[in-house]
């Protein structure tokens, strides 16, 4: 059984930064192929970012160049690194895999507002 975490997220300026880390516990099997994606009120949830085969990435258009993911080679965990926020980028912020294997976690809330 495998548990998503995430957390990081909170309450930010426009132009500000945070990083979103995802904790998995269990028996994952595919922690080499992970994505971040984010749900604002109203809006299905979208594929954000995701690392292909623990080294290639791919981000949506919406946020390439202001947001990385990274993987820690030793551990479970997967980082969101979110630079120069926007008040566009207010969502709840999930961890999965591309397909979307295990249940979804609870999510952190990412708020960018003045």
């Amino acid at each position: 059984q495998v548990q998503l975490a995430e957390s990081g997220g909170g309450l930010v300026q426009p132009g500000g930064s945070l990083r979103l880390s995802c904790a998995a516990s269990g028996s994952i099997v595919r922690i080499n192929f992970m994505a971040w994606y984010r749900q604002a009120p109203g809006k299905q949830r979208e594929l954000v970012a995701e690392i292909i085969n623990g080294d290639s990435t791919n981000y949506a258009d919406s946020v390439k160049g202001r947001f990385t993911i990274s993987r820690d080679n030793a551990k479970t965990i997967v980082y969101l690194q979110m630079n120069s926020l926007k008040p566009e980028d207010t969502a709840i912020y999930y961890c999965n895999t591309r397909e979307a294997l295990y249940k979804w976690g609870q999510g952190t809330q990412v708020t960018v507002s003045s």
